[in-house]
């Protein structure tokens, strides 16, 4: 099968990686022209570019998710300057970005103007199931090989189910792949730390209304029925819309029900107005660990002292004992580089969005026929790479039967953030039993 038909891409808000200039440089006809004058042609200018597509909410409630995206995508273009051998020829990487502003409507369908207008050869995307599902849910239609990250499995794949709430009809997708951690491992996380604690094993579940949400509470597959086993007892006073101001109901359920612990996945600005209000109302439990809104300093920062000891799960750290397959930078000097870049402190998604785009790439060169997605799925399904995130290998380990053909899993460990220097804050890994290879920095401590 031959490579599909490149189109010119007209939309003002799209930043593709070679510009017009560079494509007319790479036209068939600018290379015929040189051919004969006798001007000598690199082989990359006469190989047409594979195109990657990518979505990501650059934009919106979730913006932060994507902050770092464009400080990622410029060292991806950094290292693919030269192109990207792919059996004997070596073909320039045209990476076609857009934003689904946060809405899992506008994600699916920046999704299919890439399949179809732009003509991509690869999908990847990141950050949420508001963007990861809608991306793949188009990409199993249009049969187009796509790879996601930064999102726990189980929204991903059973959230895209027909029936989600029927397992056995749960079916594996066939051009679809995603790599993260899982619903049990955040449980695992947290509640090791909350066993480094004295608590009365009392916890309030703050869970949105959403594929998040639902997945995390749910009370077959998600925490009530592990936190039950452990010996915790969850409180949930039920789901609330995303981007609510007024969470007086939660608080005085959370109060009433004596919970020393809070949980949830919340975005993040909802946590913000959730944590104010819970201290002006005098909701203060001992550990809050809370999934999407805490994995931001910016988040911590807006809510100053009290943001002291709030916990979270950790996906990636400096301190990862990884490095980049793409680069060959480690962890910690990936982080360095951003911060140097954008004077910003570093955030978890850098590591895996530079991770995604390792995968991706090392995807394509292993392609026997770029252009024909059932060849890009084989060479999805035979990755076994180590990157700036960890191991990546969709073998079904520590994955159920189910959904072994679709997930691969990662590391994930626990940690609290604490203030230092007065107004910044820090993550500090306080739990890693469920990855030791990843350091801990201390232990955790209840909030004051």
């Amino acid at each position: 099968m031959t490579d599909k038909t490149t189109r010119p891409n007209t939309r003002q808000n799209t930043r593709p990686g070679i510009d017009r200039r560079t494509l007319l440089k790479y036209s068939a006809a600018g290379s015929a022209a040189l051919a004969s004058s006798g001007v000598f042609m690199p082989a990359i200018a006469q190989q047409k570019p594979i195109k990657i597509g990518f979505v990501s909410p650059q934009t919106g409630p979730l913006a932060a998710f994507a902050e770092a995206d464009n400080f990622v995508l410029g060292q991806v273009r950094e290292a693919t300057k030269g192109g990207l051998k792919v059996g004997n020829a070596t073909r320039p990487i045209e990476i076609v970005v857009r934003d689904s502003q946060s809405n899992p409507n506008r994600a699916a369908e920046v999704a299919k103007e890439l399949i179809v207008r732009d003509k991509i050869d690869l999908m990847l995307a990141a950050n949420t199931p508001e963007t990861t599902n809608p991306v793949a849910t188009q990409c199993e239609i249009e049969e187009v090989a796509c790879v996601t990250n930064n999102c726990p499995w189980q929204p991903y794949f059973i959230g895209r189910q027909a029936n989600p709430g029927d397992p056995k009809s749960w079916k594996p997708f066939n051009y679809t792949y995603h790599y993260f951690w899982g619903l049990e491992d955040v449980i695992a996380v947290f509640l090791n730390m909350w066993n480094q604690l004295d608590t009365n094993k009392i916890v309030g579940g703050l869970f949105p209304n959403d594929a998040d949400g639902n997945a995390w509470g749910d009370k077959v597959v998600g925490l009530p029925p592990a936190l039950d086993k452990a010996g915790f007892k969850l409180f949930d006073p039920g789901r609330y819309q995303n981007l609510t101001d007024n969470f007086s109901a939660q608080i005085a359920a959370f109060k009433g029900a004596n919970a020393e612990i809070l949980t949830g996945v919340v975005l993040p600005p909802d946590f913000t107005t959730f944590w104010k209000q819970s201290m002006q109302q005098g909701f203060r439990p001992k550990a809050a660990s809370v999934g999407k809104a805490l994995l931001f300093p910016v988040a911590l920062e807006a809510l100053g002292k009290d943001g002291h000891n709030l916990s979270t799960e950790v996906w990636w750290t400096p301190n990862h004992p990884f490095k980049s397959s793409l680069n060959g930078m480690s962890a910690k000097q990936l982080g360095d580089a951003y911060e140097q870049a954008s004077k910003k402190q570093w955030t978890q998604p850098i590591g895996f969005v530079h991770s995604l785009f390792e995968v991706g790439l090392d995807v394509l060169k292993r392609t026997a026929d770029i252009g024909d997605s059932k060849s890009t799925v084989d060479a999805i399904q035979k990755t076994d790479l180590q990157t700036v995130a960890g191991p990546v290998k969709w073998d079904g380990k520590n994955v159920p039967p189910f959904a072994a053909k679709n997930i691969a899993k990662t590391p994930l460990v626990g940690g609290q953030w604490r203030i230092k220097d007065g107004n910044k804050f820090e993550i500090v890994v306080t739990d890693n039993r469920t990855a030791p290879e990843i350091p801990t920095g201390g232990k955790m401590e209840p909030i004051g």
